[in-house]
């Protein structure tokens, strides 16, 4: 199998990866720590979709794992500064390097399982780096090999990180499905 991960740029592809299955239902579309939360709470259905298309017309905030011509997977990945983590009281600020997030992963059903994860946090490591990114953070949990609940298994896992090459750098107070989060970082040289 032959992933190819690059910048978020088609809608289309986006919305086969995050959109739902009816127009007029409200799902995520990765915006709940890319925009402010009172206009995350605000926007319904269709207007989701519609302000993906806007972030992603004026800056992909993530990457697109293809096989083939097939959108597989999606990794978002964009500055700290521009997510809702710049005001976090959960996830702090470890020193004041301007670093990239890395916030979901999130790879379709039919094709989980098959190592895309790790191709999509690849990519987002790369894309921050070409972007200039001093680091890169992720937010995963430490779950020590325990099974994560598939629904909130999006922030990743400690391991998968590690094996991208990132370090722990720090405990936060934020906990996803009984799990601890922690803060791991990959800083460029």
């Amino acid at each position: 199998m032959a992933i190819d991960v690059r910048p978020a740029t088609v809608f289309e592809d986006v919305a086969a990866v995050l959109g739902p299955k009816r127009p007029d239902a409200t799902v995520c579309w990765c915006l709940t720590y890319r925009i402010p939360a009172n206009e995350n709470s605000r926007l319904r259905g269709p207007a989701r979709g519609e302000r993906v298309a806007e972030l992603i017309e004026n800056e992909p905030f993530g990457v697109l794992a293809y096989d083939g011509d097939e959108p597989v997977g999606w990794a978002a990945v964009a500055p700290r500064a521009v997510t809702t983590f710049a005001r976090s009281r959960t996830i702090p600020f470890i020193d004041d390097l301007d670093v990239w997030s890395v916030w979901c992963i999130r790879v379709r059903p039919g094709h989980r399982g098959k190592g895309i994860s790790h191709w999509l946090l690849a990519g987002a490591v790369e894309f921050a780096r070409r972007s200039g990114a001093p680091a890169v953070e992720g937010y995963p949990v430490d779950n020590q090999g325990e099974k994560v609940n598939q629904t909130m298994a999006y922030v990743g896992t400690r391991s998968l990180f590690e094996k991208a090459g990132f370090r722990k750098a720090a405990d936060t107070t934020s906990v996803i499905s009984g799990f601890p989060r922690v803060i791991m970082r990959r800083e460029f040289e």
